[in-house]
């Protein structure tokens, strides 16, 4: 299993980037951007802001895709 804990999140209305903790016990649904200082929320159908705006996804969604594997 290669589970990654940090991930790049880029901001939808400035552009800026920054390297965020991915939480191991829950997802975030609101982050406010370190630059514009607005809410950044998850895309429709997204759980988290994670899976809508970073490079990699939240840790639900990397060992769903991970245990997937499994079954190929």
């Amino acid at each position: 299993m290669n589970i990654v804990l940090e991930s790049t999140i880029k901001c939808p209305f400035c552009q800026f980037e920054e390297k965020i903790k991915i939480p191991e016990d829950k997802c975030i649904r609101t982050i406010i951007c370190n630059n514009c200082k607005r809410a950044i929320t998850p895309k429709e159908g997204d759980c988290c802001v994670f899976c809508s705006y970073a490079e990699v996804p939240c840790l639900a969604i990397q060992q769903e895709k991970d245990d997937s594997k499994l079954f190929l």
